[in-house]
């Protein structure tokens, strides 16, 4: 682990799984870890968790929900008013809903807060991630995108919803989303990379109120990595000073590895960006 001594990390969906695991080992490596949480329950019980596996005390929870533009605005202010940089954003936070849900902005969930939320976060944060010595912005894609497309006739996928499309189509997004903001901070000292973790056995998935998934998270449970293992990309890359000037890149057990062809498509990129700035109200004049 990395020294991460007066560091200033803000890790979303905190709460469980690799956002609980990348926040240990990154408040072990001497970081102040902001744990993003949406709920202030299930959050508070996953701060007692990491303060007692880390033996840090630098460790804090605020709220955010990431299927809210509001939440998101009223967490990036009340941050800023705390701190005035941010060296590492982990876009961690990842939803997979088996029926078609809507977020309370009205998008289709998986799009909405894997992306949208994220997109409408990370701008943002720009100004104290600008901040920092050398600010990063780790998104955590997903090797799903493979067989993702982005729909942007039918983004909210009213048309015909199905698991792995929503899912996939959001994967794909944090990928494009990755390239454009690598390539519009440029002349800036902020990274962007993106990462799958692998096959990692998380209550992502499992409906809390049905258990649905339970059986299938048993059966499976051998063949997945632990939370932890699936956290080291994340880690590695929020953390090593190997890729203090690597940006635009995707990473697969903490080494560049191959995307799509439509992953790497610059104008699908920018079409992407252009739709979620006007999705979320939001307009930067970098990069024009």
């Amino acid at each position: 682990m990395n020294d991460m001594t007066g560091k200033i990390i803000i890790v979303t969906g905190a709460n469980s799984g690799m956002g609980l695991a990348t926040t240990v080992e990154l408040a072990k490596g001497g970081g102040h870890v902001v744990m993003a949480c949406r709920s202030q329950a299930r959050g508070e019980a996953a701060l007692r968790q990491a303060l007692q596996e880390s033996g840090s005390s630098k460790i804090e929870l605020m709220t955010l929900d990431l299927g809210s533009f509001d939440s998101i605005r009223v967490f990036a202010s009340d941050f800023k008013a705390k701190y005035d940089r941010l060296d590492v954003l982990v876009n961690n936070a990842g939803v997979v809903t088996l029926k078609r849900e809507l977020t309370q902005d009205g998008y289709e969930a998986m799009m909405g807060v894997n992306h949208l939320g994220h997109f409408l976060l990370t701008n943002e944060l720009l100004e104290p991630l600008q901040r920092a010595r050398q600010g990063r912005v780790v998104n955590v894609s997903s090797g799903a995108h493979k067989v993702g497309s982005i729909h942007l006739d039918d983004p909210n996928l009213g048309k015909g919803f199905n698991v792995v499309k929503g899912y996939a189509q959001s994967k794909l997004a944090n990928i494009l989303f990755t390239k454009e903001l690598a390539r519009r901070l440029q002349p800036t000292k902020v990274t962007v990379n993106a990462l799958h973790p692998g096959a990692v056995s998380t209550s992502i998935g499992v409906n809390r109120d049905t258990g649905f998934g339970k059986a299938v998270h048993k059966l499976l449970g051998p063949f997945f990595l632990t939370a932890q293992e699936g956290a080291q990309t994340a880690i590695y890359l929020a953390s090593s000073p190997e890729v203090e000037h690597v940006t635009g890149e995707y990473y697969v057990k903490c080494k560049p590895a191959k995307t799509t062809e439509k992953a790497r498509d610059p104008k699908l990129a920018a079409r992407l960006w252009a739709w979620s700035e006007q999705q979320v109200g939001w307009k930067s004049d970098k990069g024009r």
